[in-house]
């Protein structure tokens, strides 16, 4: 079988898995947003943080509930780095570094997971499953909670309120990451991933020193490490190594767990509001890009002259054998497009043009399908901004399920989408123009340039992958890069808040026969073609420096 034809298969497979898991898994999410019933063990998650879960909040309580978690998440994780080297369980690791451990903290917090670390060589048992483990889980609730307040927002009319964060985030976590996660799992051990608390052991020499490995609960983070669109690997080699992801199958199946809820949650959005073609629509808006990206991808990575790149199938380098150039390109372009950031092939060794897709693919703002929660409302955002712009091409006041998009609701959307551009920019300018920053460049010229643009774009869109040629630990890097992590995560999260309860304060519009069909294909070529030229406008200019020179001269 030739290469290309083995990516296509594997293409199909993937889609096929999750149009099986769509209805179930989007009407399941549904049902457990609208519930009103609690399960027990959730009462007891109440109890202990002082929650009332039935108590409905207007979008500034939700926001606080959101950001007054989120802090305590961060300066939790932070002591506990801190003082690894006392704790239990820690194999030998000392404490991790102030700047470290602050870039570490903002990462898995906000969802990012970017590691400026070595995770087999620097943090313990303790630090990754209490820490980092559990920041997977909430993170991601989190994001869809958020998701869910902004779907809340359009579905309700003349009241401000957008549920209970508390609610939200505890039911997010027990009802569909904590049981997904168990099953994914499973199969993720059956399938040969490692599963333990096993300390260092040397497994034999190499190069005349010793090799030595140390295990670790890897299944288990594994699985949400993908599942929650997260991305920090158990190892520095991420879903490259072959304890966290040993064969083909595990790879196609990580690739259909980072893909499976923000995929789904499109259907969660068609029920919730009660119009399934317009979950329908943003599914469409989300395949296309997708579909486009991976077949940009493929193209770049096997299209090659010359008898190396004959003999391999494609582009190899940096590339694992098992998985080959097209499941390779599949992840890249799915974990760029979420914001998982986790990766099985380096995306620094892509050709010219194919890091430049990964790139883009950030700074689309990952919504295609986005992240857990984050793709969603990125989608939503988005499809305000081009039914404003339909409206203006007609001369009528803009509409959207029901809800007239006015001059208050585009400052928010606008705000939205000006702040991670801005953040990305801004830092990769500072980080060229300073002496300090670009001693951290392993490749100079475009390709150094790349590494730094791909470092804030990663950040700041919480995506968590990297250029693996850039030298981040150090504590400009840690510094920037967390803040970059830090904003990028939660100034959108206000935008979008905001946007909630201004929709939810709306009276409903009726439906005439001038309004918008915002489920119909011609709406969702609008879509598109927002999104690229909203994109191509912002960052050409620095594409042009880095990933397209290095295409064009290559």
């Amino acid at each position: 079988m030739s290469p290309v034809l083995a990516g296509v298969l594997q293409l199909l497979a993937l889609v096929a898995a999750l149009a099986l898991a769509y209805v179930p898994l989007g009407d399941y999410m549904a049902k457990v947003y609208s519930s009103a019933r609690h399960w027990r063990v959730e009462k007891w998650i109440y109890k202990g943080i002082g929650a009332d879960p039935n108590t409905e909040m207007r979008w500034p309580a939700y926001l606080r509930g959101v950001l007054a978690f989120s802090a305590v998440s961060v300066l939790f994780l932070y002591v506990l780095q801190r003082v690894q080297g006392v704790l239990p369980g820690s194999l030998g690791f000392s404490s991790i570094d102030p700047d470290q451990a602050f870039n570490t903290a903002a990462s898995f917090v906000s969802n990012t997971n970017w590691q400026s670390y070595y995770g087999e060589q620097a943090m313990g048992h303790v630090v990754q499953t209490a820490g980092l483990a559990v920041q997977n889980f909430v993170s991601a609730a989190v994001g869809i909670a958020v998701a869910v307040a902004l779907v809340r927002g359009f579905a309700r009319s003349r009241t401000g309120e957008l549920g209970n964060f508390w609610s939200d985030l505890v039911r997010g976590t027990v009802r569909i990451l904590i049981p997904l996660a168990v099953v994914g799992a499973i199969i993720l051990v059956a399938c040969g991933a490692i599963q333990n608390f096993a300390g260092i052991h040397e497994v034999g020499q190499f190069m005349g020193g010793s090799q030595q490995w140390n295990g670790g609960a890897v299944a288990s983070q594994e699985v949400i490490k993908e599942l929650g669109t997260n991305g920090g690997g158990y190892f520095n080699a991420n879903s490259a190594h072959p304890f966290e992801n040993p064969t083909p199958f595990t790879n196609l199946f990580e690739i259909f767990l980072l893909l499976v809820i923000p995929v789904a949650l499109t259907r969660t959005f068609g029920r919730m509001v009660g119009s399934l073609k317009q979950g329908y629509a943003i599914l469409a808006t989300m395949a296309t890009i997708w579909v486009g990206f991976v077949a940009l991808m493929m193209w770049t990575e096997f299209a090659h002259h010359g008898p190396a790149f004959q003999i391999a199938g494609g582009a190899m380098e940096g590339k694992e054998q098992r998985f080959g150039v097209g499941a390779s390109s599949i992840f890249a372009v799915s974990t760029t497009l979420t914001s998982t950031g986790a990766v099985d092939s380096f995306h620094s060794s892509f050709t010219g043009l194919g890091g430049g897709i990964t790139i883009l693919g950030m700074q689309l703002g990952e919504i295609a399908p986005g992240g857990t929660g984050s793709g969603l409302y990125g989608m939503l955002i988005m499809a305000v901004i081009a039914v404003f712009i339909a409206g203006l091409m007609v001369g009528r006041t803009p509409e959207y399920l029901g809800k007239k998009i006015g001059t208050r609701e585009m400052k928010f959307a606008a705000c939205y989408i000006l702040v991670t551009p801005a953040l990305v920019l801004v830092f990769t300018a500072a980080a060229m123009a300073l002496p300090t920053p670009g001693h951290s460049m392993t490749n100079s010229g475009a390709h150094g340039f790349s590494e730094i643009l791909y470092a804030y774009s990663s950040g700041a869109n919480n995506n968590g992958s990297a250029f693996a040629g850039l030298n981040a630990d150090t504590q400009w890097f840690n510094s920037t890069i967390g803040l970059a992590m830090l904003l990028g995560r939660f100034l959108p999260m206000v935008f979008v808040l905001a946007l909630a309860g201004s929709l939810a304060e709306q009276r409903p519009v009726p439906e005439t026969a001038g309004t918008l069909r915002t489920h119909k294909p011609l709406f969702v070529g609008l879509l598109v073609g927002a999104i690229l030229i909203i994109t191509g406008l912002t960052y050409f200019p620095a594409l042009a420096l880095g990933p397209l020179a290095e295409g064009l001269a290559s």
